[in-house]
């Protein structure tokens, strides 16, 4: 006769608990770093004429023209961070996210190391929403397979 270990069913409740975080758990990363860069574009619109000033002085983003980098960031840091907490085209907006977070530090000469970390926080939970997906709290969880389901073409949508 052979005797069950104790410890597994306590793993399979841990498991099964760890399971029922994954959405909120996933929720709550895209809410932290969404709220982080739409405040950041906030206060880039308010004074719009220091963010010129900072595009054109202190961030140089290769590439690009200081007014159009301060445009394409401001819209990025706007636009890209509702979608994510939506959770609506989840992957494509925390990739666009990490895209911004990356050139926000390449873009700076010197970053203060309090600040680099952040940033490394940030890129780290956008990718994981990268693999991963936004979760089941999201509109791409409640829309894709009902877009899928109808074969995907516009005329049934």
């Amino acid at each position: 006769m052979r005797l069950r270990n104790p410890i597994v069913p306590l793993l399979q409740a841990l498991q099964t608990l760890l399971n029922h975080l994954q959405a909120p758990a996933t929720l709550a990363a895209r809410v932290f770093v969404g709220l982080a860069f739409f405040r950041s574009g906030l206060t880039k619109i308010g004074d719009w004429d220091t963010t010129l000033a900072l595009f054109t002085d202190e961030y140089h983003v290769p590439f690009l023209p200081p007014d159009v980098a301060a445009v394409a960031g401001t819209f990025g840091e706007l636009f890209f961070p509702v979608l994510l907490v939506l959770g609506l085209c989840g992957r494509l907006s925390a990739l666009s996210l990490f895209v911004v977070n990356v050139l926000a530090v390449v873009s700076l000469s010197e970053v203060e190391p309090a600040a680099l970390q952040q940033h490394q926080f940030w890129g780290t939970l956008l990718l994981a929403v990268v693999v991963w997906g936004p979760g089941q709290w999201s509109l791409d969880a409640w829309w894709w397979p009902r877009f899928v389901a109808r074969g995907g073409t516009k005329a049934s949508l």
